[in-house]
């Protein structure tokens, strides 16, 4: 079985000795390498590793961050940590999150290889139990909250600071309790990390929060519905919807 791996440093010249150390085992394939934690996480998403060779310190988030956001995604499981530092005042907090091992710089062909076995033996059982996948109606798969970059900040915004998402071409708006936030995405696929129990479609290009739902209401002239927020916003509702949405509000 080969352990598809990815690389996660900001220094070219370790990533470039990582490759390296491995480029004579026939058991990895290494599917890619993140200079920074924004680049990792996405890397990951698309690849799908089974392992992370993963640097504690890089710019902006670090090591553990990346571990967080992953844990948080819907989109993917999260993948076996391997972390790879020159720093030993990490490792406590490494081994709580359950990392497979903890490389200190430099580290010897023999300890990677040692590290890797470890790595195999772990995702060898996790796939012979199925606790590699994740169910799509397990409540805990669902995202808790979004990381991404916004105006030159490193964002974490809890799920429950989002008031309502609309579409706006290929973006999503994030309206959140502060501020709004443009992203790339398309709601299709963003309606995917959602917990339908707190969120809900009701319009083509509208998803609210139920949290911040004060009531439906429907215009006296116009004969349109739309949802009424706790912060006096409107959110346009389409027909089809609004039994749905009636029923959740009345739970």
């Amino acid at each position: 079985m080969k352990i598809k791996t990815v690389i996660a440093d900001d220094e070219v010249l370790a990533r470039q000795k990582l490759r390296q150390l491995l480029q004579d085992d026939t058991n990895v394939e290494i599917v890619g390498e993140g200079a920074n934690a924004l680049e990792t996480i996405d890397l990951v998403q698309f690849t799908n590793p089974d392992l992370i060779l993963l640097d504690v310190q890089m710019p902006e988030m670090d090591g553990f961050d990346v571990v967080s956001a992953l844990s948080s995604s819907a989109q993917v499981r999260l993948p076996k940590i391997i972390f790879t530092t020159a720093h030993d005042k990490y490792a406590i907090r490494a081994f709580e999150i359950n990392a497979v091992d903890y490389l200190l710089k430099p580290f010897t062909r023999e300890r990677l290889k040692e590290a890797f076995q470890r790595a195999r033996d772990q995702i060898s059982v996790a796939h012979e139990n199925g606790a590699d996948k994740k169910s799509e109606h397990d409540g805990a798969a669902y995202a808790t909250r979004l990381v991404f970059k916004s105006k030159g900040r490193i964002l974490f915004l809890p799920m429950t600071d989002i008031r309502w998402i609309g579409a706006e071409e290929n973006y999503v708006r994030i309206c959140a309790d502060r501020e709004n936030h443009l992203l790339r995405e398309t709601m299709a696929h963003f309606e995917t990390r959602l917990d339908p129990n707190c969120f809900i479609r009701v319009h083509r290009s509208a998803i609210v929060n139920l949290q911040h739902v004060k009531e439906i209401r429907t215009d006296s002239q116009e004969g349109e519905s739309y949802v009424l927020m706790q912060d006096g916003q409107k959110v346009p509702m389409s027909r089809g919807y609004r039994t749905r949405i009636s029923q959740l509000l009345a739970r």
